[in-house]
């Protein structure tokens, strides 16, 4: 029985891995369950196998999607030689990339869905927020910004990158995007530089941001 089931989890992943590109390279559209079952080389009754539903299948994609994306920011952010100025626009780079649209476009078309209290989209709720407020908070603390400061400005960064994101999507104005965002990363590092100033040097003039090696 268990390894049935780990069987049974592998091909689910797999079929996740294989949606996640899908959808990345197409987005989704009116994309029926039976079209993407055919893109994916399946059977549109696994993926209800797997999945429950064409709305069940979106959301597992956010969710990958997100895990993912908190993996690379911890990845980013970890560089201990990296200043966190540099840090963040190495961030804001990848995740404000095109080929990371159809995606987000998708994640927060069920956000919106989710908070409508739609049945097929409420469990992306789940966590939405708080997981990735962890791994920004722990990062903080561990720069040596007090805890509770830490995670209240993890929300901040959390909820700045959201929105910038959705005007990036929504405006396609990625030059003024990008200009507040870098007016947002002078602000949070001028604060962490005044809250453990002794582990960070100075800014070097003309580094840091895209805008300045653009």
């Amino acid at each position: 029985m268990v390894h049935l089931t780990v069987r049974g989890d592998e091909a689910r992943q797999r079929l996740l891995d294989r949606a996640i590109a899908h959808v990345a390279e197409n987005g989704i559209g009116d994309l029926s369950l039976r079209a993407m079952a055919t893109a994916l080389g399946t059977s549109h009754r696994m993926l209800i196998h797997h999945f429950g539903s064409k709305e069940g299948l979106w959301v597992a994609i956010a969710r990958a999607v997100e895990a993912r994306q908190r993996e690379v920011l911890t990845r980013v952010m970890e560089g201990s030689d990296r200043r966190p100025r540099d840090a963040m626009w190495a961030w804001w780079r990848h995740i404000s990339d095109r080929s990371l649209w159809p995606n987000e476009r998708l994640f927060f078309e069920l956000y919106g869905q989710a908070l409508q209290g739609r049945p097929h989209a409420t469990d992306l709720l789940d966590g939405v927020v708080d997981a990735w407020l962890d791994p920004a908070a722990e990062l903080l603390t561990a720069a040596g910004v007090p805890a509770a400061e830490a995670r209240a400005r993890a929300r901040l960064g959390v909820a700045v990158t959201r929105g910038l994101l959705l005007d990036l999507l929504a405006t396609g104005d990625a030059a003024g995007v990008d200009a507040a965002m870098e007016a947002f990363i002078d602000l949070w590092v001028g604060w962490l530089e005044l809250v453990v100033s002794p582990r960070y040097p100075p800014r070097e003039e003309g580094t840091g941001g895209r805008l300045a090696s653009s």
